[in-house]
């Protein structure tokens, strides 16, 4: 199997999109609106989606909409293999339920991050993947350090590798160079892409899977790009990396889940209001999405 090639046995690997959660001018969950993209986002080239991720404003969200989510998810996508939620949670206790949860709705795999209370040490990570790898769905681990102040690093997600508690890790750190490490240290550990801006590096590194967010935007030419970075097809991969580079980079930053709404508006998607603590875009930065979707609309990206 290449990493092209979507394998329900294997249902992390492939475009996973980290999908933005349509919200109505009341701030409710608009379902329906969530049902389309997730199915639109699959007939334009994508393998699976990533619901009640960060990108899927979880945190936001009550329990009864959070479970919902990933009941829309599975029908959508018309395969719950396709489906991996994120069940991050402050208890472990917490996040197996929502692994549970996922399992009964039929999901192929599901996305936690290391405890994010307090500065957990490597006893307390190991302990909290063992839990939740209980519920029996495929455990991803997100290295997100950057935010939850926990870092996976090589040498940890090797050990969690061991303890047969995770079958794949989304990097986010950005270090380019972790790649190598992590294939040292556990070579049967499947490196996906965590963040869009750093896409091309991690696929030459030998990563098998994007959990993505700009695809919510442009999920045909971000399809292409992938699907030529990880086959090595440099010369289509490298000038559209280098004309989407702009945008992709707003993924990395601390208003990414804003900016990805904002490009989805503008690209004549249902983008739409975030909830608070988290406001619109204003003054500069708004600008600069603005700028960079309308430049890659302008070239001819969808």
């Amino acid at each position: 199997m290449t990493a092209t090639t979507w394998n329900s046995t294997q249902p992390w690997r492939g475009i996973m999109v980290a999908t933005a959660l349509p919200l109505r001018a009341d701030l409710s969950v608009d379902y329906d609106a969530y049902a389309e993209h997730v199915a639109w986002l699959i007939e334009n080239g994508c393998d699976g989606v990533v619901p009640n991720g960060s990108l899927g404003e979880y945190q936001t969200l009550t329990d009864e909409e959070r479970a919902r989510v990933v009941r829309t998810a599975v029908e959508a996508a018309g395969d719950g293999a396709r489906v991996m939620p994120g069940v991050a949670a402050y208890g472990s206790a917490e996040s197996r339920r929502w692994a549970e949860q996922a399992a009964e709705a039929g999901c192929g795999s599901v996305l936690l991050l290391p405890p994010n209370a307090y500065r957990a040490d490597e006893d307390a990570v190991r302990a909290h993947y063992a839990e939740v790898a209980k519920a029996g769905v495929p455990v991803v681990a997100y290295n997100n350090p950057i935010d939850t102040k926990v870092d996976l690093t090589p040498g940890l997600l090797a050990r969690l590798h061991q303890d047969g508690t995770i079958v794949a890790v989304k990097e986010f750190t950005g270090d380019v160079r972790r790649a190598y490490e992590i294939a040292e240290l556990a070579p049967g550990l499947d490196l996906l892409i965590g963040a869009d801006d750093v896409l091309l590096e991690l696929a030459l590194a030998g990563a098998v899977g994007w959990i993505a967010g700009y695809p919510n935007a442009f999920p045909t030419t971000c399809a292409a790009l992938y699907h030529a970075a990880v086959s090595g097809d440099l010369e289509t991969a490298v000038p559209l990396y280098k004309s989407l580079h702009s945008l992709l980079r707003w993924d990395s930053k601390t208003e990414f889940v804003q900016s990805i709404k904002l490009s989805m508006d503008i690209a004549g998607r249902h983008g739409g209001p975030v909830r608070p603590p988290r406001a619109a875009l204003t003054g500069p930065v708004e600008a600069a999405v603005r700028e960079a979707t309308e430049k890659a609309l302008a070239h001819g990206h969808h």
